[in-house]
């Protein structure tokens, strides 16, 4: 009885392991970065973000996030963006309907705008200006990032 319950329950947890890593599967890691590190992430090593994950090159820089996430929105954000995690809504800038031809790549991370005028502020930007002004909270909130459903 004793070796069905611990066979039962290995069982269990091999198939939770296995559909936890499917679902991030979809996620290309090579194509991301480390929010802490300019780095490549390791799979493993993860936070929860917005309902979502974000990921990190080894365990330092997720103990750095996990003390001080407020610091690293912007940047947790935009990996959210860039794993496709989430999807966008309206406009950052004006919290409009997004134009389909009005996007700008940053860095992994397509955002969309409601016209060219804002398309080209955001161009016009730095790549600091371009991470604290199209990924803050207030941007982000915004253009109505939801996460995506899984089908």
């Amino acid at each position: 009885m004793k070796n069905s319950w611990v066979a039962g329950l290995f069982a269990f947890v091999v198939a939770f392991t296995a559909v936890s890593f499917a679902a991030d599967s979809k996620i290309d890691f090579t194509k991301l970065k480390c929010l802490v590190a300019d780095k490549a992430p390791v799979e493993e090593k993860s936070s929860e973000w917005k309902e979502s994950k974000v990921y990190f090159c080894c365990g330092g820089c997720l103990k750095k996030f996990e003390g001080d996430k407020k610091s690293f929105a912007s940047k947790a954000n935009h990996q959210l963006i860039a794993s496709k995690q989430v999807e966008q809504k309206a406009c950052p800038f004006s919290g409009g309907p997004l134009k389909k031809e009005s996007f700008v790549e940053f860095k992994g991370a397509t955002v969309g705008f409601c016209c060219d005028n804002c398309k080209g502020k955001a161009e016009k930007m730095s790549d600091d200006d371009k991470l604290a002004k199209l990924f803050d909270e207030d941007s982000y909130a915004k253009a109505k990032f939801a996460k995506v459903e899984k089908k």
